[in-house]
């Protein structure tokens, strides 16, 4: 049976619900010491380079996309060199995402061009929304239609229409952005408005959405992983809203989700500010005539690191950027490795800090 769908926001009253207000302070506050600590990374680039990749392989693992950590860093957007057809996946989320961010931060507003501008960025097509019925969701194991979305494309348009409103006016209603944003993602999964990428497009959306209310002050949190392990759950009570209008479970998911996952994120980028912070007094110590903060900015910005990227980055030639990475190498922070044809240079403390993050 085909869903319909009432425009937002739901008839649903929040904020006297003491469970949602408890745990939407505990997500805020969170959000507030991961925003501090990401300003202590002294280029917040490397941040968005290295995150966007933890967050975009996470993302696409929940389509099954799935990809080693070792094929997504050996990966060159820049060269479109992809170490398998999954790693490619990834980066384009990583794009897709970069992209968004960029598009937030210059207008301050997020369009339905924005989305499906991210859309065709992860699906590499000019599919649009969805014209043409036929679209049903399916479970994996049984074949079941569990849920059937809109079908009439002027509805989709109509319904993005007003989901385009919801993400821009603040005057639509009063409640807090987390617990828009869980409605948000909510209500777009629901029109699913386009034939592929619906997952991935919507979990691009939260991110953009708390950088647009200043939530994130860059989009590195890491929602993703948090719904793949609890993949059950998620699916469950996108379900029951649909089904009972069970808003308050699933916004309690959302925050829930929020708070732990911003809480794993902070730790991380401790991680990975310590990490930065003792590798630059070993550099400036034993190489004092290669160290500058740019290389430093680079070693951090790739786990896997080619001499390319040091030439195209430093402006270097390619002798001296061998000659850079070779004597870190002698210092025992990268380890040069050959696989095919290329030379690796694995930063091997930030490539472990990476590989092993902790469930949220």
């Amino acid at each position: 049976m085909v869903t319909t769908l009432s425009k937002l926001p739901p008839a649903v009253d929040f904020d006297n619900d003491i469970a949602i207000l408890k745990k939407l302070g505990d997500a805020r506050d969170a959000l507030a010491e991961l925003r501090g600590v990401c300003t202590s990374i002294p280029n917040q680039a490397i941040l968005i380079n290295t995150l966007s990749l933890q967050e975009a392989k996470d993302s696409s693992a929940i389509e099954n996309i799935v990809t080693t950590h070792d094929d997504l860093y050996r990966s060159d957007l820049f060269a479109q060199e992809f170490s398998s057809p999954a790693s490619k996946e990834v980066y384009n989320y990583a794009e897709a995402l970069r992209y968004g961010y960029a598009q937030v931060k210059k207008s301050g507003l997020l369009t339905n061009n924005d989305i499906l501008s991210i859309q065709r960025i992860l699906e590499g097509n000019d599919a649009g929304f969805r014209r043409i019925p036929g679209t049903a969701l399916k479970n994996d194991q049984t074949g079941e239609v569990v849920y059937e979305p809109p079908q009439d494309g002027r509805v989709v348009l109509d319904l993005m229409d007003d989901l385009q409103q919801f993400l821009n006016q603040d005057d639509i209603c009063a409640w807090h952005p987390l617990i828009k944003m869980a409605v948000i993602h909510h209500q777009f999964e629901s029109i699913h408005p386009f034939y592929d990428g619906n997952g991935r497009t919507g979990r691009i959306i939260n991110i953009l959405y708390l950088v647009k209310y200043g939530q994130l002050n860059m989009p590195v949190l890491y929602l993703s992983r948090y719904i793949n392990r609890t993949k059950g759950d998620y699916y469950r009570l996108l379900q029951a809203v649909r089904d009972n209008e069970a808003w308050r479970d699933w916004v309690l998911y959302m925050l829930t989700g929020v708070e732990k996952t911003a809480k794993q994120t902070t730790h991380l980028v401790e991680g990975i500010r310590d990490l930065m912070r003792n590798q630059k007094h070993l550099i400036r110590e034993r190489c004092p005539k290669i160290y500058t903060q740019d290389l430093l900015n680079v070693l951090f910005s790739h786990p896997y690191s080619k001499i390319e990227f040091l030439v195209r980055e430093l402006k270097v030639t390619r002798l001296t950027a061998t000659s850079y990475l070779n004597q870190i190498c002698d210092i025992g922070l990268l380890e040069k490795l050959k696989i095919g044809r290329s030379n690796y240079y694995v930063n091997k403390q930030l490539f472990d800090l990476l590989r092993n993050i902790p469930d949220a």
